[in-house]
């Protein structure tokens, strides 16, 4: 697989993309991370942010306090990738009712 496309899958997977948007806003502790994006497993969630911090996208900094201190946030590399997910979220968001007229369109068709 093309390095490209292994980015594009990272940035785009449904995980990479929720948590992407989300830290656009501010950082995040881990817990209010899982809070805000719902429905993700701790262990998914850590993978997905492991993998973002290896591509560069996402900043893990951690404070050496009791108990544990860890915040993520957006690199430039992250917060510039985060704004063009966030885009196409926002176009599939206004463009929703189309796509459903299209696929009743379909569906019917079929039947």
């Amino acid at each position: 697989m093309c390095p490209e496309r292994l980015l594009l899958e990272h940035v785009t997977s449904r995980w990479g993309t929720l948590a992407l948007i989300a830290l656009l806003d501010r950082p995040h502790r881990f817990g209010e991370l899982r809070r805000e994006i719902g429905s993700v497993s701790e262990k998914m969630l850590t993978q997905t942010l492991r993998t973002l911090e290896r591509d560069g996208l996402v900043h893990r900094d951690a404070k050496p306090v009791i108990p544990p201190r860890v915040d993520y946030s957006l690199t430039a590399l992250g917060r510039e990738a985060a704004e063009q997910v966030r885009d196409l979220a926002r176009w599939t968001e206004r463009r929703m009712a189309a796509v459903e007229r299209s696929r009743g369109a379909y569906d019917a068709a079929r039947v």
